[in-house]
């Protein structure tokens, strides 16, 4: 009788939450199937390289695995090298999208996590009701904390509510509680509504003993009053763009108020950085949207894509960002990228 286990080769497999590998057993040409590698785990990811080698040199260097983490490789050794310059006066961006989901709080606290990385002195404002950037950055925001709201509704000074990160010395965060939720109904009575918070910070920026080179300013996914007092704190508008089919749905009015703010709030804002987010090269739709993007902004998108990754949404869990949580992951890689470029590109003229 004949076994059914002789009718079929031997096969090795190795299979992790985001990819799989399956050899032929003494095969000399081994093909590798995975995902991507930027979506493995950096365990799963070493085990998969381990594999590819033991197949032997073709399989090492012509499977799209393999270049994939060579690749991964020389970006991180490329980062390593490089010195990020600091701006000669304090930079504030306001970080803004009105629709949900895009990866405004995600890109504001791993771009200031990155440039903190990098040697910048760098603040977050959190002005979003929620306190998700607060969460990520480790920073107590519960209900009796003094927060955010204080200093917009009751002039609270900045320097009394400001909180050091755990993760890097050089990064700290203005929290926000569920308090903020209720500012925009407060804010309608009141005198110079739309420049509390402008006033506060450069209060702070004037009194602090320690320069700081980076502001940045996460706003709620509306254009209330709360994003009104963020543009016209800042001189620089963020907006980060997801690269799904709404992607521009919206962006002309959000465009629209930001002209409106520089015309009688604010005449030295302006659109200084488009951020591309959410990026899934394996499909047409995100490659179609990111090339629209760019020839709609061709000054403004930064060349460094934000790709979708698990580590990327898993690192607020355990209250921190990307850039502390795995600093050698692709997701990470990419947010110091686009930090560098930030920090070269230097504050719109």
């Amino acid at each position: 009788m004949t076994s059914s286990a002789t009718s079929a080769p031997a096969t090795s497999s190795f299979t992790s939450s985001s990819a799989s590998v399956s050899m032929p057993a003494g095969s000399p040409s081994t093909n590798l199937q995975t995902t991507s590698a930027s979506q493995c785990e950096p365990s799963a990811a070493a085990a998969l390289l381990s594999a590819a080698t033991h197949a032997g040199p073709s399989a090492h260097s012509d499977t799209p695995l393999a270049r994939e983490l060579s690749e991964i490789t020389r970006r991180r050794h490329a980062l390593a090298a490089e010195v990020l310059p600091v701006p000669d006066k304090t930079r504030v961006l306001t970080v803004a999208n009105q629709k949900g989901g895009v990866g405004k709080t995600t890109t504001t606290v791993n771009l200031a996590a990155a440039l903190a990385r990098g040697g910048a002195r760098v603040l977050v404002i959190d002005l979003d009701p929620q306190g998700n950037a607060s969460t990520a950055l480790g920073i107590d925001h519960r209900a009796e904390t003094v927060s955010v709201y204080e200093v917009i509704i009751n002039d609270e000074l900045i320097a009394t509510v400001i909180q050091k990160s755990p993760d890097f010395d050089s990064l700290f965060c203005v929290p926000a509680t569920i308090h903020l939720a209720g500012a925009e109904i407060e804010l309608v009575s009141m005198v110079a509504r739309e420049q509390r918070l402008r006033t506060a910070l450069e209060k702070f920026l004037a009194e602090s003993e320690q320069p700081f080179h980076y502001v940045f300013i996460d706003c709620p996914p509306s254009l209330g009053l709360l994003t009104i007092n963020a543009f016209v704190a800042a001189q620089e508008v963020l907006i980060p763009i997801q690269c799904e089919y709404y992607a521009l749905e919206g962006l002309s009015q959000l465009l629209t108020n930001i002209k409106l703010i520089e015309r009688h709030l604010n005449p030295v804002l302006a659109v200084s950085t488009i951020l591309l987010t959410m990026f899934d090269s394996r499909t047409n739709l995100a490659n179609q949207v990111a090339q629209e993007v760019r020839d709609h902004f061709p000054d403004q998108v930064l060349t460094t894509l934000i790709p979708r990754s698990v580590r990327i949404s898993e690192a607020p869990s355990y209250g921190q960002t990307v850039i502390s949580y795995d600093a050698n992951s692709p997701g990470s890689l990419s947010y110091l990228e686009a930090a560098a470029e930030i920090a070269k590109r230097g504050a719109p003229q």
